[in-house]
């Protein structure tokens, strides 16, 4: 698939949970030495947000995609930031997965409206996965625990912000809450959830 179009047919959407992601694609990725898939391999080092469409699977405006972890996520006009926010994924009560979020800043430190939902396997799940490649080489175990799965979006954007990005057909028509006190106002949703979940 490396180098295609990955597009889904007319019709199709392609909207998993965090749950599906974690245990029926990334699960699978770092398990399996032939798995089918249709979420592509890319270098994140080498695309930034808004050359993804074409090259990652897309489903609306949301971009989906498998890479290797690296401590510093930076592409050639700009970097990826952690905004210190990590949420569990969890599965019939047990942790499986984790999610990060970041967003894209410009090379001048200039903050964009992409956001990126960074999938991995919890340590216990990673762990199940290395009992059951016993038979390969370490190195193959190791490079195939690396894996991540992305989810890059473009938030809307105010008209004061609309220089920054690298592409918008949208206009703000009112006033707004910002992509971040929209996403940390959610997050009390999400935090009633995790409290309300078994030790």
């Amino acid at each position: 698939m490396d180098g295609e179009s990955v597009n889904l047919p007319p019709g199709f959407c392609f909207s998993p949970t965090d749950e599906e992601l974690i245990l029926h694609f990334l699960y699978s990725k770092s398990s399996l030495p032939c798995h089918p898939n249709i979420i592509p391999d890319l270098d994140l080092s080498l695309l930034d947000p808004c050359q993804l469409n074409g090259k990652a699977l897309s489903s609306g405006n949301q971009h989906y995609f498998f890479t290797k972890v690296k401590g510093k996520r930076g592409t050639e006009n700009g970097y990826w930031k952690e905004i210190g926010v990590t949420e569990p994924i969890v599965s019939a009560s047990d942790k499986v997965g984790m999610k990060k979020y970041l967003v894209y800043n410009l090379a001048d430190g200039t903050e964009t409206n992409w956001v990126m939902q960074e999938y991995h396997i919890s340590s216990s799940t990673a762990a199940s996965i290395g009992r059951s490649t016993k038979g390969r080489r370490k190195s193959d175990q190791i490079s195939r625990s690396k894996w991540v799965l992305c989810k890059v979006y473009e938030k809307k954007m105010s008209q004061s912000q609309q220089g920054v990005n690298c592409y918008s057909d949208e206009e703000d028509t009112g006033t707004e809450l910002s992509w971040l006190d929209e996403f940390y106002m959610s997050l009390d949703d999400d935090l009633e959830e995790i409290i309300s979940l078994p030790n």
